[in-house]
């Protein structure tokens, strides 16, 4: 028999796998791979499921770092936090292309399936709302959304309860000796993270002295590199829904497009920003 094109086994490979850890069991892909259930007979649902459901996947990994970097602030680990904000921002740039794949999903045949997902809507989901609130935009009529689902809303309100990563960095920054605001430092974490202007002089004294202030330099562009990737995602989903539904209402009650348009208007680090306009000025 020829064996052209054909990549023999080693003999070290283990091929009796009775009783053993497998790749499979492992990642309980049974499980994993049984959890796509289309509700219509159309064959590019299962395209709609799977994106969103990797995106879920991604989510919790975005949350997972994200919990760890802020206890890693908070314990003045700051080389180790900005290696988890780096690992967010690599995932931020798979979780925006990954838009590319559902864009291939035309006008014409989403629609042959959007009346059947019901209300159901990427609005609902706890892990979004949860980092979001990890980044500071925290908005406590959301938990209403997740009252019938105690696990969900134990997840958020746990996050709403919590400092976001600008608070556990500020903190750090303050602890070094950056002449933060007491009343930002101690401010009521459940709110939604709005403008300070009277931080603006602590943060120029980084950026206008950055071989002194080097680490904190340094951690202020991750998180601005941070917010623009969550940017970017807001973007491609906002032009992919545009591009498959129009200007038509989201499935769970949204305005759609505008509604998303609206949260290109929202920021999580405003002073990184501001900072910019006095450099050099």
């Amino acid at each position: 028999m020829s064996t052209e094109n054909e990549r023999a086994l080693e003999d070290g490979i283990v091929t009796d796998l009775r009783d053993r850890m497998t790749y499979g069991s492992y990642l309980e892909l049974d499980r994993l791979l049984d959890a796509q259930h289309p509700v219509s007979d159309h064959h590019d649902e299962m395209l709609f499921i799977i994106q969103h459901q990797t995106t879920e996947l991604w989510l919790k990994l975005v949350l997972h770092e994200l919990s760890s970097a802020r206890d890693l602030f908070a314990a003045d680990d700051l080389r180790e936090a900005l290696k988890r904000i780096a690992r967010v921002k690599r995932i931020q740039d798979v979780m925006t292309q990954q838009w590319s794949v559902l864009a291939t999903l035309t006008p014409t045949e989403y629609a042959q399936f959007r009346g059947s997902l019901g209300n159901s809507s990427g609005f609902q989901s706890v892990q979004y709302r949860a980092v979001e609130f990890a980044l500071g935009n925290k908005n406590g009529r959301m938990l209403q959304v997740f009252r019938d689902h105690p696990e969900n809303l134990a997840l958020l309100t746990a996050e709403y309860e919590r400092p976001t990563l600008y608070d556990e960095f500020l903190r750090f920054a303050a602890r070094r000796g950056l002449p933060v605001p007491a009343e930002i430092l101690d401010r009521d974490v459940r709110e939604p993270y709005r403008p300070q202007p009277e931080l603006v002089p602590a943060i120029r004294l980084i950026y206008e002295d950055p071989q002194t202030h080097w680490d904190l330099y340094e951690a202020c562009e991750d998180l601005v590199d941070l917010e623009d990737n969550f940017q970017f995602w807001r973007f491609r989903h906002l032009k992919t829904v545009t591009r498959t539904i129009g200007m038509k209402t989201g499935t769970g009650g949204s305005t759609g497009a505008a509604f998303l348009q609206r949260a290109l208007e929202l920021t999580f680090f405003p002073e990184l920003y501001t900072v910019r306009t006095e450099i050099g000025g």
